[in-house]
């Protein structure tokens, strides 16, 4: 059994906000997949086959509550998961599979590192960059895209899910070799 994980925010006026790209992620999975999610595990969850599909709705600093109810619930290890997040250090168009470590200062990798007492879970970084000059970061996180970056998101979103589909028939190192740069 695999979970895909996608970090976000769970209110409305979150929805369209870069800090959400990892719920935006899943929720193209869900679509191309014909999921259905319900309540369970402090999240929106769903399940096909031996793939589960979480969205946390404990907001993104206490994402590892959820995660650590899922892994009890399922006997998951570190390395049955996948957690999608942002990554603002990274520019728009690129994607960033990494093996294990540390949380880069997300708060949601943060959470999740601090509760299940490991960072060796495997992670797919998708850039919402470049951070506008002297603009607070939880300014820019919480942001929307731009009328401008929407065409991009688009396929980047198409992309990323993609690529969690390679991933969960492959393996980490394959996805790594193929999808680690910036696509658009």
């Amino acid at each position: 059994m695999k979970a895909v994980i996608g970090l976000g925010n769970p209110e409305v006026k979150y929805l369209k906000t870069r800090h959400n790209i990892g719920f935006m992620v899943v929720d193209k999975l869900l679509e191309k997949n014909n999921v259905t999610l319900s309540e369970k595990f402090q999240s929106f969850f769903g399940k096909k086959g031996d793939i589960l599909y979480l969205l946390p709705k404990t907001y993104m600093n206490l994402s590892g509550r959820a995660v650590v109810e899922l892994m009890n619930f399922y006997k998951l290890t570190v390395r049955d998961f996948i957690v999608i997040c942002d990554d603002f250090t990274l520019e728009l168009g690129t994607l960033r599979f990494r093996k294990d470590g540390s949380d880069g200062g997300h708060n949601g990798l943060k959470s999740i590192i601090n509760l299940v007492g490991s960072s060796n879970f495997d992670r797919l970084k998708v850039g919402i960059g470049p951070i506008k000059e002297n603009m607070p970061v939880e300014n820019f996180v919480l942001g929307n895209f731009s009328q401008d970056e929407t065409e991009k998101l688009n396929k980047v979103l198409s992309l990323a899910a993609d690529s969690i589909e390679d991933y969960l028939r492959t393996d980490i190192q394959t996805v790594q070799n193929k999808y680690n740069k910036k696509h658009f």
